[in-house]
């Protein structure tokens, strides 16, 4: 399970804040539930998330909020779900056969 935070929402201090991918491994190896900032353009945020959460990673600030309906906002959520399912961590959101 993944959660993603906006920018002004308060983080749980028991939450471990990491800056890299080792730091994630590290602190997720240890049993901590792992923080990470994501970067402000779009496109950087949402290949930082993937590659956070297959590192296990499990809470992600955004610098937009989901108030205003971000699109990075949501483009995050939507990577996170996709890596999730690929982990097998949770279902796919849609699946089909592949027969002609």
């Amino acid at each position: 399970m993944t959660l993603v935070i906006g920018p002004d929402d308060p983080a749980d201090p028991e939450w471990a804040e990491a800056a890299s991918l080792p730091e994630v491994s590290a602190l997720v190896r240890a049993g901590r539930t792992v923080l990470v900032t994501l970067p402000e353009d779009q496109t950087e945020a949402i290949a930082a998330a993937a590659a956070y959460a297959w590192a296990g990673a499990g809470v992600f600030r955004t610098s937009h909020s989901a108030a205003f309906h971000s699109a990075t906002f949501h483009s995050v959520r939507q990577a996170l779900d996709m890596t999730e399912a690929l982990l097998g961590r949770r279902p796919p959101a849609l699946t089909r056969r592949g027969l002609a």
